[in-house]
């Protein structure tokens, strides 16, 4: 299972990948379950970087005080949440606040001072500036984010865990999607960032730009009193935090090109874009780690004619990476080395087994997609199609036995005329956007996934292009490949 102790903690992957490759394939994919657990219990508890004490951390909470959040008392719930989070850092944390409208200002610490360690004079001191906000402005998160970039780095260290918060609860009407992307991009691998969307007229966009882009939590916290528990808990989870940054890496043979790479659970995020090229292998960043498990989705593309018949070749060697103790330069292993290898069936005829884990990933993936279109479409005002996709979601989310995405849907339908589940009338924007949102939660990775329940067998057929399981018996296309599926079907 490659079972490593890196420090704080252990690390095993576990690899579900088949084997066999139909003769005409051109892709091999591996299902990663990275596990992490404390490597002893004399460990002493994260916070406060002294020795034996875990990695420092340092957090900066980023308040949204644009003119929308005057409405309805959303700038003193926000200033109640903040205050709350600033209570729960542990002693110790190093904590910065910024305040974001169209530009973005730091509030605590005093200006041109670094990041302050928590003690109750900092609180005091930090909460004050909170309670002295006053609504203004408009809305440009990438700005926010980049001076939270500014503080960590003036700050911080690669020792330690760097780890921010915000929430929004109007649209990000002053910067472009590109320009909020290029801010993203400038933060990626500095520091970690949830993101909640509050009340009612934010949108998914922005807060899903944030987190995929810096391997952070997304939700909707749709009644604004309950941002306060939310806050607590986020604060409580980041201090768990131990490892500062973390990487998947892959070692390809010459006959393999990566296709992409997916993290799966607990949250469906494409990281193919953030690869970097570390001389033989490729590493994708995975932000920083607690104790818990990740699934990841690994494609390996290759042309079928460069592979011999009924012969294993090596596709790939896989491990994970941390960063480097300063003054270094190689990102340490975490794990022993796993190694990837397929073998090319000669025949046709010969069945290629089907792995009922990455069959689900699939289908799963599909769910994802139709709550998505479903959102999309409800907002152009395509009634139809937001009514068929629905349907859609409601029926993958039953076959996979996903109760939590399931009673999201069922909370905005009702049976139309036919009997058949429409969109309900008068559904709000904040439950559209937290469908939108939600599209990608996949929970977390079962204890066991060899022997989990991958949910109810379904014959669905495969792919004549690329031999892989259809996601539906009905799909009108393969979504691995893109290949369609003619009337004389694919089982």
């Amino acid at each position: 299972m490659g079972n490593t102790s890196h420090g704080r903690l252990i690390f095993t992957v576990e690899v579900d990948a088949p084997e066999d490759l139909a003769v005409d394939a051109a892709r091999a994919d591996a299902l990663l379950t990275v596990r992490a657990r404390p490597a002893g219990e004399a460990e002493e508890r994260p916070g406060d970087g002294k020795a034996g004490h875990g990695p420092r951390h340092a957090e900066v909470l980023i308040m949204d005080r644009s003119q929308s959040m005057a409405a309805s008392g959303k700038l003193d719930e926000a200033k109640k949440a903040v205050s709350a989070a600033i209570d729960t850092l542990r002693d110790g944390t190093l904590l910065g606040i910024v305040a974001g409208d169209h530009e973005a200002t730091v509030i605590y610490p005093p200006p041109g001072r670094p990041l302050a360690p928590v003690d109750q004079h900092v609180r005091q001191h930090a909460k004050h500036q909170v309670a002295a906000q006053v609504a203004q402005g408009g809305t440009r998160i990438g700005r926010w984010l980049t001076l939270a970039r500014d503080l960590f780095d003036t700050s911080t260290g690669s020792d330690t865990v760097c780890h921010a918060v915000l929430y929004t609860d109007g649209k990000n009407e002053h910067e472009t999607p590109e320009q909020l992307a290029n801010a993203v991009r400038g933060c990626a691998d500095r520091f970690t960032c949830d993101a909640r969307g509050l009340g009612e007229h934010w949108h998914r966009s922005a807060i899903r730009a944030v987190t995929e882009g810096l391997h952070g939590s997304a939700a909707a916290v749709l009644d604004v009193p309950d941002l306060t528990e939310d806050f607590v808990r986020l604060m409580q989870d980041a201090q768990q935090l131990v490892m500062p940054r973390m990487y998947l890496a892959l070692s390809l043979t010459d006959r393999f090109d990566l296709g992409f790479v997916r993290q799966t659970r607990p949250v469906q995020v494409d990281l193919t874009d953030q690869r970097q090229e570390r001389g033989a292998e490729i590493h994708i960043p995975l932000g920083a780690w607690a104790a818990g498990a990740h699934q990841y989705h690994v494609s390996a593309h290759f042309e079928p004619e460069s592979l011999p018949l009924n012969h294993r070749v090596q596709a790939a060697t896989i491990t994970l990476r941390t960063e480097p103790p300063a003054g270094q330069a190689d990102r340490p292993m975490c794990t022993d080395e796993r190694v990837l290898v397929v073998k090319r069936r000669s025949s046709k005829a010969f069945v290629i087994p089907v792995s009922a884990n990455l069959t689900r990933v699939e289908a799963e993936r599909e769910l994802r997609f139709a709550m998505q279109d479903c959102a999309d479409a409800h907002e152009r005002g395509d009634s139809a199609l937001a009514d068929a996709k629905l349907r859609q979601a409601l029926a993958l989310a039953e076959q996979l036995g996903d109760a939590r995405r399931l009673r999201l849907l069922r909370a905005m339908a009702q049976d139309g005329h036919d009997g058949k589940p429409v969109v309900r009338p008068g559904v709000s924007n904040g439950q559209i956007q937290q469908i939108g949102l939600d599209a990608t939660r996949t929970g977390p990775v079962p204890d066991d996934p060899v022997d989990a329940d991958t949910g109810p067998r379904r014959d669905t057929g495969v792919c004549p292009n690329c031999h892989r399981p259809l996601v539906a018996p009905d799909a009108k296309f393969c979504e691995p490949c893109g290949a369609k599926i003619g009337a004389e079907g694919a089982g």
